[in-house]
């Protein structure tokens, strides 16, 4: 009797301890998405996608990234490490390193070679350039690395760097069509990754093609499907549906996938067999799914956030997570899994669609910008001393400081001097002004929490609002402001009650949140700033 009842008091204990976590996490990231999409497009949302989260979860309405530069890389890596740049060293997508004296890509690793059927750099990548843990990290160890982690993308670094450094797999999108992985992970892909590469999914979406997915009526927040603010897709005659993607593949490679919305379903489709053969949530130690839809970006860079091909992909992604959701219900239970949906960055409006509306704002292009310093340069100094100029960040050549005898202090002032006549350039910001920042300066604490003395420049230009160094179509991201740091944030699923905020709160937040929620320790980078609303009783 007294062996049964001690038992009983395991099994009840057991079950106790299992409900204070959920049997799956899954975190979504959409590339590029501004939370004003889910205000702009809601009337044409279905009720199962994006409204079901944000009628049944919990909203943070007013989220920003709290640093400079947004982009893709940093936004990952911030989102699931729960710190900044400063601290976890993904200080850009690629940039050129003060310490390495050369450009690196924010997951290059030359110590690992490419596992599947991709192309030698493609899978030559690893999370080893951050520096910090991240979520999911903390749950491979906080469960004896019995939790599994799988990280998915159309984007290597997409895959990657939520993933962490012990994860399983990450699993990211080859021109060949294929899911490949690095060495890293393993020596060969699982038989059921091999599988689905040989099915060849990405085919019948490119010879389908691509039309719009609701009557032309629906598409009346978008600009006309012919606008001069819209960029080509692979040098198609002209922005406009239908676009023939067989003719597009055939010219090119399956990469094209990328830039349509087929790429988000493709990579659901993926998510949905990942959760399936590796068996995601289907005990009591939870598991970790990171899911970063890349479409989004890649439409937004090319045809911008006015465009109809825009607004396509957002309806078309609303359906995707509706059925990922009906997936999840079905094959998780809809009370045994923590959904949250976010975004690595926002993104800015097209500026000559600002000017033309009498903003006096314009696109500059990184060449002309480095043109111009190198004309500076040498009618200042008699030489060239920058050494590169990218991501904001300005470098100048120590050496040839030293051969010429020119003093660092001087050629810094000169090149501020210079920079602030340039339409483009709000402020300019030294290595010394960075590195002593006392938060009162908003931009420039933003500019402090992105830098990385060991990596980045000497200077750091802070551009004008609605100025973009891109192109003149489309539309690019990287500041401090609003249109390019405001981002959802939703909580769905296991004891996440209905509820909004509109306080401000700040990326950094949502990885030390997921901790407390599931019990584990804090990635070690972080701040630990938590989201108090999520824990109040459902």
């Amino acid at each position: 009797m007294k062996k049964i009842i001690l038992l009983l008091t395991i099994v009840i204990m057991s079950n106790l301890q299992a409900q204070q976590r959920p049997k799956l996490v899954v975190g979504i990231v959409v590339d590029q998405m501004k939370m004003e999409y889910l205000y702009r497009f809601s009337d044409d949302f279905s009720p199962n996608g994006f409204k079901k989260l944000m009628g049944n979860g919990y909203t943070f309405q007013n989220m920003h990234f709290n640093y400079m530069p947004t982009y893709t890389g940093p936004g990952h890596a911030s989102i699931y490490t729960g710190t900044t740049p400063s601290s976890h060293g993904i200080v850009g997508n690629e940039w050129f390193s003060r310490l390495l004296g050369k450009e690196l890509y924010c997951t290059d690793d030359a110590n690992v070679k490419t596992v599947g059927d991709g192309t030698v750099k493609e899978g030559e990548m690893s999370p080893k350039n951050m520096q910090t843990t991240s979520i999911t990290d903390e749950l491979r160890l906080a469960t004896n690395f019995k939790g599994k982690v799988f990280g998915l993308s159309l984007k290597d670094r997409g895959a990657i760097l939520p993933a962490g450094h012990f994860a399983n797999w990450a699993f990211w999108y080859s021109k060949t069509g294929a899911f490949i992985s690095s060495t890293y992970y393993g020596s060969k892909l699982p038989d059921w990754v091999t599988q689905f590469n040989q099915e060849k999914r990405y085919l019948p979406y490119l010879e389908k093609g691509w039309d719009l997915f609701k009557p032309l009526a629906t598409y009346n927040e978008s600009l006309p499907d012919n606008n001069p603010y819209e960029g080509k897709l692979y040098n198609s005659v002209a922005p406009i549906f239908p676009y023939d993607l067989k003719d597009m593949y055939e010219k090119n490679d399956a990469g094209v996938l990328r830039s349509t919305p087929f790429g988000n379903n493709l990579l659901a489709d993926f998510a949905m067999k990942t959760i399936e053969k590796e068996e995601l949530g289907k005990d009591n130690i939870t598991d970790f799914l990171t899911v970063s839809f890349s479409s989004t970006d890649y439409v937004g860079h090319i045809q911008g956030p006015r465009s109809m091909e825009l607004q396509d992909t957002y309806l078309r992604l609303d359906q995707t997570i509706a059925d990922f959701l009906v997936y999840l219900d079905k094959t998780v239970g809809k009370d045994n899994y923590l959904l949250f949906l976010t975004a690595d960055h926002a993104g800015a409006e097209n500026v000559n669609y600002l000017r033309d509306n009498k903003y006096g704002v314009k696109s500059v292009s990184p060449s002309e910008i480095r043109n111009g310093l190198k004309k500076f340069s040498v009618d200042a100094f008699g030489v060239d001393v920058v050494l590169n100029y990218s991501n904001f960040n300005l470098f100048f050549n120590k050496e040839i400081l030293k051969t010429k005898g020119l003093e660092l202090s001087k050629v810094k002032a000169a090149f501020k001097d210079y920079l602030m006549t340039q339409d483009q350039v709000k402020r300019v910001y030294s290595e010394e002004e960075i590195l002593a920042s006392s938060g009162s300066d908003y931009y420039l604490d933003c500019i402090a929490k992105g830098y990385d003395a060991t990596q980045d420049g000497d200077l750091i230009v802070l551009d004008r609002p609605g100025f973009i160094e891109y192109s003149g179509t489309g539309t690019s991201h990287g500041t401090p402001y609003s249109y390019d740091t405001h981002v959802p944030l939703i909580f769905y699923g296991w004891n996440i009650k209905k509820g909004e905020s509109h306080s401000k709160k700040v990326i950094t937040q949502i990885a030390p949140t997921i901790a407390q929620l599931i019990k584990i320790p804090f990635p070690n980078g972080t701040d630990a700033n938590v989201l108090t609303e999520v824990f109040e009783t459902k």
